[in-house]
């Protein structure tokens, strides 16, 4: 009986391994096969699981985040390709809906490759990709850092801005972290049957692509911008009386009896010497406010005319038009509906544009535009808002309201004064309430998905142990055999 029960164990012990055997050779472990094969590994192997959890951790947090701040911002990631194509001299050579499409697929790209990261699907696969993004991105940031061309990577948008260094550093970390988890992508622990992999990628990527699209008929969700709902332009122009200021060295150069030489204002020479030039550079920052770049001309006479235009009390429209040329007229209807109520209420309604006289009259002639044009610099405007054009409303130089050209406020809207209107209150950004909708929309579904995924699977793994497990079959077989006896 001894001997029976030996080679019943034996048999079951083969059985066993024969079947990780088969699920390794195969790449199929499941979540607790492989969490068996931890437990009975060395501490050393536990060390590197670990490390290798951080890695993937590190690599899925930073991808999604990335990702996402992109998605919601095409248009801002569209300005930044096109910095690098200034700084490696082919702007223009692109057409723009092909950097808008690019900065769309870029931002899908880093999400997608996050989620997948952060749930361990496709292992192989993803890493050699994230190997291969990281090698490409960790090249672009040493060539910024030596040379300088952007000074913002773009890597978070306008969330989180960067220097070069930081930047290179960041990726120089995130490609350690890439080449760790690809020499050993199978000890990424899933988080989800291979079965069921399907869902979550179909899914993630038709949450992200979706973003995208919304937030670039609309406007971002989230606005990292100076120039945000609630934002008061003037105390963001304010310079505080104690702030630190920048510091300047002067270099002059001089020349006596043919011989040229540079000195500073510590050791200037005697009047023997001639002045040939001087050079002045910036030693150090000193403070600069939130918004230094805001600034309002008359393109007839040259007058700035900022402080008027924010220091006023009422309202304001500001009609954002980087180029005129290139702006969307599809709802240039709405717009003169919006400036003739202005023009009824006594409330100034300007164009601020960095186009030229012809890119005015262009936009004149084909919309019978009658407001006037206004000056301000390409970069701010395009910061102010991601439409071309968009509608800001400005009360007492805060900016209570933008809209982007597809959702320009309605006649209905228009119906009252703005003092008694929706839209002459300040738009309430309710953060808290955009996150949640992420969580019940995106990751609220992903997590009910692993959980109820991790239950099946593990029920499964069960039912499988107790079939191989031939002991417990054979003495429940006894067991019956006793209990028809003594019946």
């Amino acid at each position: 009986m001894q001997e029976d029960k030996k080679n019943i164990t034996d048999c079951k012990q083969q059985d066993v391994d024969a079947a990780k055997n088969e699920n390794t050779t195969s790449g199929k472990l499941t979540l607790e096969q492989e969490l068996e094969a931890i437990e009975g590994s060395t501490w050393q192997s536990k060390v590197l699981v670990v490390i290798i959890f951080l890695c993937r951790l590190v690599i899925a947090v930073t991808f999604i985040f990335s990702g996402f701040v992109k998605a919601i911002d095409p248009i801002g990631t569209q300005y930044k390709i096109e910095d690098y194509l200034t700084a490696v001299h082919l702007q223009g050579l692109i057409p723009n809906w092909v950097i808008l499409s690019t900065s769309v697929i870029l931002a899908g790209i880093e999400f997608c490759i996050g989620i997948l990261f952060l749930f361990a699907i496709r292992r192989r696969l993803m890493s050699k990709i994230a190997l291969f993004f990281m090698i490409i991105m960790t090249a672009i940031t040493i060539w910024l850092a030596a040379a300088n061309p952007v000074k913002d990577c773009g890597c978070f948008g306008d969330a989180i801005q960067l220097t070069n260094e930081q930047t290179l550093l960041k990726n120089i970390i995130l490609l350690a972290c890439t080449i760790i988890v690809a020499r050993w992508p199978l000890k990424m622990i899933r988080f989800i049957s291979k079965s069921n992999q399907w869902i979550v990628i179909n899914y993630t990527i038709f949450f992200i692509f979706i973003t995208s699209i919304y937030c670039l008929y609309f406007l971002p969700e989230f606005d990292f911008r100076p120039y945000h709902v609630g934002a008061d332009i003037r105390k963001g122009m304010t310079i505080p009386p104690d702030a630190k200021q920048p510091k300047f060295e002067t270099t002059f150069i001089l020349e006596k009896n043919g011989q040229r030489k540079e000195f500073t204002l510590d050791n200037y020479p005697n009047s023997t010497w001639k002045f040939i030039d001087s050079k002045t550079v910036q030693t150090e920052k000193g403070f600069e406010p939130e918004i230094h770049d805001f600034s309002i001309q008359d393109k007839k006479t040259g007058e700035d005319i900022t402080q008027k235009v924010i220091g006023r009390k009422g309202y304001t429209f500001l009609l954002i038009a980087p180029h005129l040329e290139q702006a969307d007229d599809s709802n240039f209807g709405d717009i003169d509906q919006i400036y003739e109520y202005a023009e009824d209420n006594k409330i100034p309604f300007l164009c601020l544009t960095a186009s030229n006289e012809e890119g005015m009259k262009h936009w004149q002639d084909i919309t019978g535009a009658e407001y006037p044009f206004y000056i301000t610099d390409e970069t701010t405007l395009k910061t102010i808002v991601r439409s071309n054009p968009g509608l800001i409303l400005l009360k007492n130089g805060v900016i209570i309201g933008k809209w982007s050209h597809n959702d320009l406020p309605t006649e209905e809207e228009l119906s009252t004064p703005l003092n008694k209107a929706k839209i002459g209150q300040i738009q309430k950004d309710n953060i808290p309430r955009k996150i949640l909708v992420i969580i019940l929309w995106f990751v609220l579904p992903l997590v009910l998905l692993t959980i109820a995924d991790r239950l099946w699977a593990w029920s499964r793994w069960i039912k499988e142990k107790e079939n191989s497990n031939k002991i417990y079959q054979l003495l429940k077989q006894k067991r019956n055999e006793k209990e028809n006896c003594s019946r």
